[in-house]
C-alpha cells in the first residue's frame, strides 16, 4: 500500500467535514471549559454507522463461539467469520478517523481509544461469552465509557513486576485493594478493567504473583473515582485516579472466569493491549504531523519578512522539507500496520514499540518546528501549533515511554 484508495479518501473528507462540524467549534471548550468529550464521540460512531456495524461483528461473533462451545463448529474451522484476511480495510476505517480528529483534538482519540480499544478489546479477547454480552457490546457501541486501569503511581514503566494493587480470595469472592493513577476515563467511567496481583497467602515473590484482571462498575462500593488532572495536554481526555478499599466482587467479574493463566492470563492481556495502543499512536502522530505541517506551508507562504515571503529562506525550507520527511516516514509506517491487517499477520511487541517511538518522536519534534517556524505567533493559543505541540507530547510518555520503547526493540534484537 502506497496510497489511500479512492473509497478510503472519501471516508477521510467525510471524517473531516464532521471534525470541522463538531470538533472545531468546540475545541475552546474542549481545551479549556472542562467539556467531556464523551457526547462528540457518540454522535461520531452514530453518524459513521460504527455503533451498528460493531452490534452486527458482535453477533456475529458470538453466534461463531456458541457453536464452538457447542460443538458445532470447530475452533479452528477456515471459514469466513474466523479468517483474519481482508482485515485491512477495517483497520483503515478504524485509523483514517484518528488520523483526521488529531488534526484538531488529539485528546477525544485517546478517550476513544482506550475505551473502544482497550477496554472493550480487552474483555472480547479474553473474556467469556456472558463477560462480553454484560459489558463488552456496550463498551463497543459507545452506550458506556470505558477505563483501562493498570498504572499505579509506583509503577509506572514497570507496569506489572511493580504492581502492588491486590485480589484476595474470600470464599467464592475477591477482595481488591489498590491504587491506580493516569487513567485515562477514570473520573467518567462507566466500565473499568482492573488489574491486579494474586495475594493467595502464599511465599510467592510478589514480582512473580499471578496477575488477574477484573470488570467494574462505576459505583461499586469502596470504589472511588477522581475528579480529572489538570495536565500540560490532551485536555480534552479526562485523566484521573482509581482508589479500591475492599471492592468485593465474583467470579463473574474475574475476566475468563479462572485465575488460570491460559496464553499469559492477566500479564499477557496487558501485553497484547499494549502492541495495540503503540500502533494506534502512529496514526495519531500523523495526523498531528499532518496538520503542523499544513499549517507551516500555509504561514510561511503568507509571513512577510524583509520584503519577501519567509518560504523563501532556505532555512524555513530546510525546516518543511524535514516535517515533510517525517510526514512520509510516519505515513508508510501506519501502511505497512494496514497492508499486514489484510494479510492476517500482527506487529510483534518490539515492532510495534519500534512504531511507536519513531512515530512519537516525530510528531513531537514536527510540533516543535512548526512553533519555532511561526515564532511568536506558534506561541500563541490562535495558531494552535502550541496545543498541538502540548499534546503530542504525551505520545512520548503513555503506552510506555521512549526509553521502554528501546529496551523492547533492543531485547527482541539480542533474543534472536
Amino acid at each position: 500500500m502506497h496510497k489511500w484508495t479512492d473509497d478510503q479518501l472519501m471516508i477521510k473528507d467525510a471524517v473531516a467535514k464532521f471534525v470541522a462540524a463538531e470538533i472545531e467549534p468546540n475545541r475552546d471548550e474542549l481545551e479549556h471549559g472542562d467539556m467531556p468529550p464523551y457526547e462528540i464521540i457518540r454522535k461520531l460512531i452514530k453518524t459513521f454507522g460504527m455503533d451498528s456495524m460493531a452490534q452486527d461483528r458482535f453477533n456475529h461473533r458470538i453466534e461463531r463461539e456458541k457453536k464452538i462451545l457447542s460443538g458445532e463448529l470447530e475452533e479452528n474451522s477456515n471459514d469466513q467469520a474466523s479468517s483474519k484476511k481482508g482485515d485491512g480495510g477495517a483497520a483503515a476505517m478504524t485509523l483514517i478517523p484518528i488520523i483526521e480528529i488529531c488534526k484538531v483534538c488529539p485528546g477525544i482519540v485517546t478517550a476513544m481509544g482506550v475505551s473502544l480499544g482497550l477496554a472493550a478489546g480487552t474483555i472480547m479477547s479474553g473474556g467469556t461469552i456472558e463477560q462480553k454480552e454484560r459489558w463488552g457490546l456496550d463498551l463497543l457501541t459507545f452506550k458506556k465509557v470505558g477505563a483501562w486501569a493498570i498504572t499505579e503511581p509506583n509503577s509506572g514503566s514497570d507496569a506489572l513486576g511493580g504492581m502492588l494493587s491486590s485480589a484476595k480470595r474470600d470464599g467464592d469472592e475477591y477482595v481488591l485493594n489498590g491504587n491506580k493513577t493516569f487513567i485515562t476515563n477514570g473520573p467518567y467511567a462507566d466500565t473499568i478493567i482492573f488489574y491486579a496481583k494474586l495475594d493467595d497467602g502464599s511465599d510467592t515473590p510478589i514480582r512473580q504473583r499471578k496477575v488477574l484482571t477484573f470488570i467494574l462498575d462505576k459505583g461499586m462500593e469502596g470504589l472511588e473515582q477522581s475528579k480529572p488532572f489538570r495536565k500540560m495536554g490532551l485536555h480534552s481526555s479526562p485523566t484521573g485516579e482509581l482508589f479500591l478499599s475492599d471492592v468485593r466482587v465474583g467470579k463473574d467479574r474475574l475476566l475468563s472466569g479462572t485465575e488460570e493463566e491460559k496464553g499469559g492470563g492477566g500479564r499477557q492481556s496487558a501485553k497484547d493491549n499494549f502492541v495495540t495502543e503503540r500502533s494506534g499512536v502512529a496514526a495519531m502522530a500523523l495526523g498531528v504531523i499532518e496538520e503542523c505541517l499544513r499549517i507551516s506551508v500555509n504561514y510561511a507562504k503568507e509571513r512577510k519578512l524583509w520584503g519577501k515571503p519567509i518560504s523563501e529562506f532556505q532555512l524555513v525550507q530546510m525546516k518543511l522539507a524535514k516535517m515533510e520527511v517525517a510526514r512520509l516516514n510516519v505515513q508508510n509506517l501506519v501502511f505497512r500496520h494496514i497492508e499486514m491487517q489484510e494479510s492476517g499477520e500482527s506487529l510483534t511487541l518490539a515492532e510495534a514499540s519500534a512504531m511507536k517511538l519513531y512515530s512519537a518522536q516525530a510528531a513531537t519534534e514536527v510540533a516543535l518546528e512548526a512553533v519555532q517556524l511561526l515564532g511568536g505567533n506558534g506561541y500563541m493559543a490562535e495558531y494552535r501549533v502550541e496545543q498541538l505541540a502540548r499534546d503530542s507530547k504525551v505520545f512520548q510518555i503513555y503506552a510506555g515511554t521512549d526509553e521502554i520503547q528501546m529496551t523492547h526493540i533492543a531485547k527482541d534484537l539480542l533474543s534472536r
